[in-house]
């Protein structure tokens, strides 16, 4: 038994552009989980956040407009939700959400 962690399932296959929707897509999530409020820690770093999500969602933008162009017309939702998955985008996405409520 080695010390390596087990290897994580491949990618379904991808044309490019949808490559770079789910890569965008997840990097627009990681943003808006650091700057959602219920669980931030300090402004500065939702500030960051912010001003980073501009161009974060001027990349998506331009993915989806890639694929548009190049005649990918249908998103196959359950082949990029098994990318996103591979690629920790539950967890990422759950950052998103409230926290649960605490004990008082």
């Amino acid at each position: 038994m080695s010390g390596w962690p087990p290897e994580p399932p491949p990618l379904p296959g991808l044309t490019r552009a949808e490559g770079e929707l789910v890569d965008r897509y997840l990097e627009v999530l990681d943003l808006l989980g650091r700057i959602n409020p219920a669980r931030g820690r300090d402004t500065y770093r939702g500030l960051r956040a912010a001003q980073a999500l501009v161009v974060a969602a001027t990349g998506l933008r331009e993915a989806l407009t890639l694929m548009y162009e190049r005649g990918e017309r249908e998103v196959y939702a359950s082949t990029l939700a098994q990318a996103m998955r591979v690629l920790d985008g539950e967890r990422r996405a759950g950052r998103v959400m409230l926290p649960p409520p605490s004990a008082s």
